[in-house]
């Protein structure tokens, strides 16, 4: 959907790039100025904050002679990880860090 109508003034909200808590994502902007964020998006980032906010464990386990790093589903939802697929890890002042290859 490229348009929508703005529930504030009745015009039409054009697709665009907004800012949402410090992110690029989709949405609409209205002449008026109202904004509408993607929801999908705009969920995404409000559960990547807040699991910025809390401290997570991680349960490692093996598989032959290589431990494997199980990561909660919360947090692989919010980082759209999926099994298979390849990410890189990098250790950053005694901290983890994940990211999609």
């Amino acid at each position: 959907m490229n348009e929508m109508t703005c529930v504030v003034c009745g015009k039409k909200a054009k697709k665009a790039k907004l800012r949402f808590q410090g992110y690029s994502v989709d949405g609409w902007k209205c002449p008026c100025g109202e904004e509408y964020f993607e929801p999908g998006q705009a969920q995404r980032i409000l559960v990547l904050n807040k699991l910025r906010q809390q401290e997570t464990t991680a349960k490692l386990g093996k598989v032959r002679s290589n431990l494997i790093l199980r990561i909660p589903t919360d947090i692989a939802d919010a980082l759209g990880l999926k099994e298979g697929e390849r990410v890189k890890l990098r250790v950053h002042d005694k901290n983890l860090c994940v990211s999609g290859a």
